[in-house]
């Protein structure tokens, strides 16, 4: 649309979907260079692609170092650029979902579910961290039971398959880290799931964990798999874990709170504003919709250019402005200099 050339690099666990996706585009009419598909390794974006003098701009999405890491070379080879890049990232989370205890139980069991297992929990929306009052924490903890003993964990192919297997051994094997330390923690119990299985395929059973600090590291670290956290807080301490919740975790992409009360989802949503770019009240935390929900994050969660809006395309231009003068001047001195 506006001339330049585009490199798309594909993640190497998606390189056959995005090829097809490269194919589709052709066929609907791209012309031939205006978007160049590169599969390749990091290291040769980074040396020949991201060094480049005439690299514009970087437009990212995955992990928070990998964006860091481009940000540093970039600030190391700032003087060799034709421009300054722009740099965009959309990259962790560790989204939440925060329950007041005027919540509605049903819904606020099935935002935790299919919020923190839907993809098998592999989305930087997907909820990997709740927060419950004590006071519904009974009843909460018995519908999660519940609910996610009937979600099938399986082959894609069957219809009635909730939740397949993980990515790639890497993610399966730091999914087995963190269910293993956790049940090896006085700090943590299994509410449900707590198992694996790589016998055929990287299968981790869909996992709720909960934790008695915040700051354990399964509630602070992102996980990228179907585990969530969950830390049961006494309902006089809501201000305190508010601000424990804002402040644990470097990450602000999404995050959700529940309650009826109006006053309290004001004063929740106040106390949390800078702890997600996508907030949601009374829904799960993770579905955003293009063209519906401008989605992004800031803190170690990216630069929050909101993909898809108009606020983003806007990053990726270059202003030129045009003065012409049809009648010029042809004064030299400036009236106030006139003796009078």
């Amino acid at each position: 649309m506006v001339g330049n050339v585009a490199l798309w690099k594909p993640s190497r666990t998606a390189v056959l979907s995005n090829y097809y996706y490269m194919k589709l585009l052709q066929w609907c009419g791209l012309p031939a260079g205006v978007i160049n598909f590169v599969p390749c390794t990091g290291g040769d974006m980074s040396k020949y692609v991201v060094s480049h003098p005439k690299m514009a701009g970087f437009h990212f999405t995955g992990s928070t170092g990998v964006f860091q890491s481009v940000w540093k070379q970039v600030g190391e080879n700032i003087a060799s650029y034709a421009n300054y890049p722009r740099l965009v990232g959309e990259t962790g989370g560790k989204d939440f979902i925060f329950a007041h205890n005027t919540a509605d139980i049903e819904p606020l069991v099935a935002a935790i579910v299919r919020g923190s297992f839907e993809y098998q929990g592999q989305k930087c929306s997907a909820c990997s961290r709740a927060f419950v009052p004590a006071s519904i924490w009974p009843v909460v903890e018995k519908r999660l039971k519940e609910q996610t003993a009937t979600l099938k964990v399986g082959d894609v192919q069957e219809f009635d398959t909730f939740m397949a297997a993980v990515i790639d051994k890497a993610s399966f094997e730091t999914c087995k880290g963190y269910i293993d330390r956790a049940a090896a923690s006085p700090e943590c119990e299994f509410v449900a799931g707590g198992t694996y299985d790589d016998s055929k395929g990287w299968f981790v059973q869909p996992t709720i964990i909960r934790c008695k600090t915040p700051t354990y590291e399964s509630m602070v670290k992102e996980i990228f798999g179907p585990i969530v956290s969950i830390y049961v807080y006494e309902d006089d301490k809501l201000d305190e874990t508010l601000a424990i919740c804002d402040s644990a975790s470097p990450y602000a992409l999404t995050g959700a709170i529940f309650a009826q009360d109006r006053e309290v989802i004001v004063k929740m949503e106040r106390a949390l504003r800078n702890a997600s770019g996508n907030f949601y009240i009374n829904d799960k935390c993770t579905g955003a919709v293009v063209g519906q929900q401008p989605f992004g994050g800031a803190r170690a969660s990216g630069t929050n250019d909101k993909a898809g809006t108009a606020l983003n395309i806007i990053r990726w231009v270059s202003p030129h402005t045009v003065k012409e003068s049809f009648c010029p001047s042809s004064a030299i001195a400036y009236p106030y200099m006139a003796e009078a």
